[in-house]
């Protein structure tokens, strides 16, 4: 009950100061404002009719849902870390995260925003508890290995014909200054040094380069998260988003940086990678129900 008053209370503060800050299971702190409560029961009466859907499906029509929202970056900066929901602004790996934890809490049997958040932090957080900046899966190889073995999404890109990927993750750690918590919390450096070179252990993964995109498109699925492996030294993926069939196309919707914008990107898949002299191929991911 005392629960139930404290977030009735924070709800009425947030028609007056635009943002609450509140109570998760785990005892982290949550941000959110009310124009982000409002996308998600906007969503929630949207999706009613569609919840039944396959997951792949359900994922394609709520990321449709979101087509047109601005692109902006680094919104979950914040300091100390906190889980942050907005559902106003979103990068490539916001709109992932938003978008699989909304359809995963709209086919639970009492979907409520309480339960988004729950699902959110479970995606974008190593732990159920957040201590600070370190906690979250930054690197997007990560935060595959870690969903897997919490049984949220399975890493399909062997299975369809990828080849063995092995990893050198040391951009975070090498360039502090570019990552504000880092620059101002120097301490986490060898944190995240040490988790770059256990992740960067790990022989799981794999990569359909470039020139087995179209051989290995088959696979593929609607809603499947697909995952640009970059070449710039110390990274792994430079950009997500989920695959989505047009007919006999083979592409995907994206938050686009360059759009500016979620969209469905007009080029193929593969005249997409072809195009970034940075990407070598692709990860396929997918959500499990």
């Amino acid at each position: 009950m005392r629960r139930l008053m404290f977030l009735l209370f924070l709800l009425n503060i947030s028609g007056q100061t635009g943002i609450v800050f509140a109570q998760t299971l785990s005892g982290s702190r949550i941000e959110y404002t009310t124009a982000d409560r409002q996308i998600y029961d906007r969503y929630i009466r949207a999706m009613e009719g569609h919840k039944r859907l396959p997951i792949g499906e359900l994922i394609i029509e709520t990321t449709r849902f979101f087509m047109e929202t601005p692109y902006v970056a680094s919104t979950l900066e914040k300091e100390p870390e906190q889980l942050v929901v907005n559902l106003r602004e979103l990068d490539c790996t916001t709109l992932v995260e938003s978008v699989i934890a909304l359809v995963r809490t709209i086919k639970g049997e009492t979907p409520s925003f309480e339960t988004f958040c729950a699902e959110l932090q479970q995606l974008r957080y190593r732990q159920k508890t957040i201590n600070d900046y370190t906690d979250r899966l930054h690197y997007f190889t990560d935060w595959i290995y870690e969903n897997s073995r919490k049984n949220l999404v399975r890493d399909e890109t062997k299975a369809i014909g990828g080849q063995p990927y092995r990893l050198n993750l040391n951009f975070m750690s090498t360039h502090p200054d570019s990552y504000k918590q880092i620059k101002i919390n120097p301490d986490f450096i060898p944190v995240i040094a040490k988790k770059e070179k256990e992740i960067s252990a790990r022989s799981v993964y794999a990569i359909i380069p470039e020139a087995q995109i179209e051989v290995c498109r088959a696979g593929m699925k609607n809603g499947d998260i697909v995952c640009f492996v970059t070449q710039i030294e110390g990274l792994d993926v430079s950009h997500i988003g989920f695959i989505y069939w047009q007919g006999d196309k083979l592409g995907f919707i994206h938050a686009s940086s360059t759009a500016k914008k979620v969209m469905i990107e007009p080029k193929s898949l593969f005249e997409y990678v072809k195009g970034i002299k940075t990407t070598t191929g692709v990860m396929v991911v997918r959500p499990l129900d």
